[in-house]
C-alpha cells in the first residue's frame, strides 16, 4: 500500500493518508510490468490519521523530490511518493533485498562488537516489509482498546480477521491489565 502513494494521498493539513491503491507487478521475460490495483476488499480503501514523525519525513521526501524531476507514470497516475532517484517506483521485493542487505551489514558488524565486548551478539532475524505491518498491528493492539479503531486502520473487512492474527497481543495486554 504505500507503495501506490501519491503525493495527492496525502493531507497535512488534516494529517491524514488516504489509501486508494496497492501496487502490484508480474515478471515477463525477465522484465518487470508494474501495475496499480484496488486493496483487496473494499474496507482496504480507507483514511488513516498521520502520525508526527511520518508527517516529518513525508515533508523532507517532498522536499528532496523536488530537487529532481521524477516522470513515473503507472497506469495513468504520477506523482507517487516513494521513488528512488531516478524518478521509478520501487515493488516490495526490492524493498526486502534492502532490509536482507542491511540485516546481513548489522548482523556482521554486531557479531564483531559483541566478540570484542564479550557479550552475546543481538542480531536482527530474518524480516519482509510486511513484517513491519504485523508489528506495527502488533504495538497498535498493545496501546488501543478499540478493536474497530484497529480494523480501520489495518483495513481489515472483519474484526475475526485483526483478531485471528493479532489475538496473543490482546491475550498479553489483558494479563497486564
Amino acid at each position: 500500500e504505500a507503495l501506490g502513494l501519491r503525493w495527492e494521498d496525502l493531507d497535512f493539513e488534516n494529517k491524514t493518508i488516504t489509501i486508494i491503491h496497492s501496487l502490484g507487478y508480474v515478471q515477463h521475460n525477465g522484465s518487470r510490468e508494474v501495475f496499480l490495483s484496488s486493496p483487496k476488499t473494499e474496507a482496504g480503501k480507507r483514511t488513516i490519521p498521520m502520525v508526527d514523525a511520518v508527517e516529518k519525513m513525508l515533508k523532507n521526501e517532498r522536499l528532496k523530490q523536488q530537487n529532481n524531476i521524477t516522470s513515473c507514470t503507472i497506469d495513468g497516475f504520477s506523482g507517487f511518493v516513494f521513488v528512488d532517484k531516478n524518478g521509478k517506483i520501487s515493488c516490495y521485493q526490492d524493498i526486502n533485498k534492502a532490509i536482507k542487505r542491511i540485516s546481513k551489514a548489522y548482523n556482521a558488524y554486531e557479531t564483531v562488537r559483541a566478540e570484542q565486548e564479550e557479550r552475546a551478539a543481538v542480531l536482527l532475524p530474518y524480516f519482509t516489509c510486511h513484517y513491519i505491518r504485523h508489528t506495527f498491528c502488533t504495538r497498535l493492539c498493545e496501546h488501543e482498546t478499540n478493536l474497530k479503531v484497529i480494523q480501520s486502520i489495518m483495513g481489515h473487512t472483519s474484526i475475526k480477521t485483526t483478531m485471528d492474527i493479532y489475538a496473543e497481543t490482546t491475550e498479553k495486554k489483558k494479563q497486564e491489565t
